[in-house]
């Protein structure tokens, strides 16, 4: 029962990373769309006005999911009763700690970027 518990829980994270993994790429999409919408002649306001509203949407709900993912980890890697045999599974966890802070870092990144040159092609046809 406990060892079905636990592979339920390991599936459901699994299930979130996934979920996460659809994010970012939603997040990519819409960057590369409002980035070609604005380097046309005439844009569609309309349009993206939606596609900064699902990349912040989108956005938020990666940095959400890597926040509780993260302080996951960092509660069952220190909870861990002999650390000699735990080694490299914690390894392991700091090194994924830090690609998802990482990516975390490189979505805001991307996300101020992409607001920026909105607000600019904004003031531009002011």
């Amino acid at each position: 029962a406990a060892t079905a518990f636990l592979t339920r829980m390991a599936n459901e994270r699994l299930r979130i990373l996934e979920d996460v993994e659809k994010d970012i790429a939603v997040v990519l999409q819409c960057a590369g769309n409002i980035v070609l919408e604005l380097s046309k002649d005439k844009h569609n306001a309309s349009f993206l006005d939606r596609q900064l509203v699902q990349f912040q949407t989108s956005i938020s709900r990666v940095e959400n999911e890597l926040g509780a993912q993260i302080r996951y980890l960092t509660q069952v890697a220190t909870g861990q009763p002999h650390e000699g045999s735990t080694y490299s599974t914690r390894k392991d966890c700091q090194m994924s700690l830090n690609r998802a802070e990482y990516a975390k870092v490189k979505l805001g990144e991307l996300g101020r970027t992409c607001e920026a040159m909105l607000e600019q092609q904004q003031q531009q046809q002011i």
